[in-house]
């Protein structure tokens, strides 16, 4: 099986591309709905956005837009992630707030604040955040009181603009923002620290358009190895260095799997029902929270008792319903969840609530007695490229019924 580029960098990445003029290229990028919303935000920003197969291309001009409509904003809420390169190239913005998956509140304040001690002048009205920097944004110590992955990014592509030395403490460490740091750095920002809890960015006048090979998704692939761990069955995965997944990988030795990691490829394969294991999510090097569908998955199946703690979003377990209704025993309190795992699940309709969650419920129904019918699947494509293909390459009767394949403009 093989994974393409990391959804969540190369809608990012291609909101990097704003900080240069001319034509950048982000190519490895998924074939999702995602990434064609966010080349329709680029284009009312006034770029030129061409994507053809796994390449986007994106010319942009000296002097982009600086509003993002919330007829857009309210479907992706990466497109946030335009606030920090359009302050720091117009010095003026106003993107509307963002919607995205319901999987609990993520507000904007460290993004707000971080801009504030750069000395942006911000405030909102009518459901916008508009944010303001006529002389320029300034080089600032900022403290994240959550390595937020949103807000790193957001300052992270503010600072390489800013006048003087940005230091972020706290940043969050995830691939994807060393990822973008990769593609910063070919375009010429000065950054120190991708990858640690610190990011110390020294402001340039000019950056110039790069062409970037976007990362290997790590929670798709992880979606592949906890569903080769759940049916018993033997994968590998193609495109995701298996260090990014660690901590995920070391839960389904624990829990019985065999897993054989190589140079940017790893193999999965269960031969007996899995062993309950404990899963707590956290900041990355920690379990990530988009692979917590998929422990409670597991759990669903195992044999024991699995404790699942999710630290990260608070509404994340809101699809704990629809896995119940496939028949997994699972009793949540706050957020924990306590899940009883059973030799079989049964199949049933069910409804996907966000990408990962939908994804989950796919991989449980392999696990199901009689036919699962997944509604909602819009959600799925948001994050997983020719999915059902992918599952029927792996063996799976799956059939797309009544709803028609996404159409994009690739």
């Amino acid at each position: 099986m093989h994974v393409g580029g990391a959804k969540n960098s190369a809608l990012k990445l291609m909101a990097v591309a704003l900080l240069a003029e001319g034509r950048s290229v982000v190519r490895n990028v998924p074939r999702i709905t995602d990434i064609a919303i966010m080349a329709e935000v680029l284009r009312r920003l006034g770029c030129d956005v061409t994507l053809d197969g796994t390449e986007a291309a994106i010319e942009v001009p000296a002097e982009p837009g600086s509003e993002a409509d919330y007829d857009l904003v309210r479907r992706l809420r990466a497109s946030i992630c335009v606030l920090g390169p359009l302050l720091a190239r117009r010095g003026y913005v106003r993107v509307a707030l963002p919607g995205g998956d319901m999987i609990g509140s993520r507000g904007l304040d460290m993004h707000v604040s971080g801009l504030a001690r750069m000395g942006a002048d911000i405030s909102g009205e009518h459901g916008f955040v508009i944010a303001s920097a006529p002389a320029g944004l300034r080089g600032s110590k900022i403290w994240l009181d959550f390595p937020s992955v949103g807000a790193t990014e957001n300052l992270l592509m503010a600072a390489v603009l800013a006048k003087g030395t940005t230091e972020i403490d706290n940043a969050a460490r995830e691939p994807e923002i060393v990822d973008i740091c990769e593609m910063l750095t070919a375009m010429g920002a000065r950054i120190d620290g991708a990858g640690t809890s610190t990011l110390e960015i020294e402001g340039v006048d000019t950056l110039n358009p790069v062409r970037h090979d976007t990362v290997g998704d790590r929670i798709v692939g992880g979606t592949w190895a906890f569903g080769a761990a759940m049916t018993r069955g033997d994968v590998t995965v193609h495109g995701v260095r298996p260090q990014y997944l660690d901590i995920a990988l070391d839960k389904l030795v624990a829990a019985g799997a065999v897993v054989e990691p190589g140079d940017d490829l790893f193999r999965v394969r269960m031969e007996n029902r899995p062993r309950a294991v404990d899963i707590v999510t956290l900041p990355y090097p920690g379990f990530a929270t988009d692979l917590l569908p998929m422990a409670i998955g597991l759990g669903a199946v195992a044999n024991g008792s699995s404790l699942i703690t999710e630290n990260i979003f608070d509404g994340r377990f809101m699809f704990v319903n629809e896995m119940a209704r496939l028949g997994a025993d699972i009793r949540t309190d706050g957020h924990h969840a306590v899940v009883r795992g059973r030799e079989r699940l049964s199949g049933a309709p069910v409804r996907a609530t966000d990408i990962r969650a939908g994804a989950g419920l796919v991989i449980a129904g392999l696990c199901a007695d009689g036919v699962t019918e997944v509604g909602e699947v819009h959600h799925i494509d948001r994050g997983y490229p020719d999915f059902v293909a992918d599952l029927a390459k792996l063996g799976v009767e799956v059939e797309r019924a009544d709803v028609p394949e996404p159409t994009f403009d690739f």
